[in-house]
């Protein structure tokens, strides 16, 4: 195998997050939903027989040392030398958006050196190195909407409705940092239970966005204000608005399909992205790693 290409690497969206802690060391406990959506970088590989590790920006230009690059080196130190890659990245997931997308590439990344270089590492070693690399990474890795609980680290699949969803990500960006450090921010929301996000999503798709809310939306509104405009915007249009993840981007559910209707976006403020999407039931790389390989 010399090469794969068009490899997908989905965004994803927090239908809620609340912090329900915080641990000695400073780390956040939090309760969230992850779903995987339709908005997709794309990942090309290509063996090199020189050992060397080099990336090419197809789209958007990245950080020089990003997490597709930390996460490449990451798994060459368990491969034979000799063994590197050429790695190209059509990135159109925004940054600083709450979305997952650089971990989602760390993810990609994996999956497919693992693959190139015919490693056969077992999933359960790829979640080793993906949460070096960031919480995040391993849900990607394991390829299902979840439940997430702990630092992130926690992570049960469950089933999902499909659904419809605008997403909106405004011209500013987002620190991560910068919100969990914040002093009003909620640490102490009370914990919620798997079986009642359940019982919300048994009733319908708009229940199932209904659940909850984000306990970093106050803090992230007063730092960027790009994302009550946001917000605002997706209200004006009749929708339920809600910021995913860390932010800034946010979204709602729209019943677009079901009543073939298209949403209105020309009145887009430049700068933005604005994005019709659908959930996925899976990751479109989910099984390539093998889960019981020891």
């Amino acid at each position: 195998m010399k090469a794969i290409y068009d490899l997908p690497a989905p965004a994803k969206l927090n239908l809620f997050l609340h912090i329900t802690g915080r641990r000695p060391d400073g780390y956040h406990l939090l309760q969230s939903v992850f779903m995987l959506i339709d908005w997709c970088d794309t990942l090309h590989v290509e063996l090199r027989s020189d050992g060397e590790l080099s990336r090419e920006d197809l789209t958007t230009p990245l950080p020089a040392d990003d997490l597709v690059l930390r996460a490449a080196r990451a798994l060459q130190a368990l491969a034979p030398g000799g063994l590197g890659a050429h790695i190209g990245v059509a990135k159109r997931i925004p940054a600083q958006a709450g979305m997952g997308g650089g971990s989602s590439d760390a993810a990609t990344c994996l999956l497919a050196l693992n693959r190139l270089w015919q490693l056969n590492l077992p999933l359960a070693k790829l979640e080793d190195i993906g949460l070096a690399l960031g919480a995040d990474v391993p849900f990607f890795l394991r390829g299902h909407n979840a439940w997430v609980e702990g630092i992130g680290e926690q992570i049960t699949p469950i089933e999902l409705r499909a659904a419809d969803v605008v997403v909106v990500k405004p011209d500013q960006g987002l620190d991560t940092k910068s919100i969990f450090v914040a002093p009003d921010l909620e640490r102490a929301t009370t914990p919620a239970i798997i079986s009642g996000f359940a019982a919300c999503g048994a009733q319908g798709v708009e229940q199932m966005f209904d659940f909850g809310r984000n306990d970093l939306q106050p803090v992230a509104q007063r730092l960027c204000p790009s994302v009550t405009q946001a917000i605002e915007w997706l209200g004006a249009k009749g929708l339920k608005p809600r910021m995913t993840g860390s932010g800034s981007a946010v979204f709602a559910a729209a019943r677009l399909q079901e009543a073939n209707l298209s949403l209105d976006l020309s009145d887009v403020p430049q700068g933005w992205s604005v994005r019709q999407c659908r959930n996925l039931s899976v990751h479109p790389l989910a099984g390539w790693a093998d889960s019981d390989n020891s």
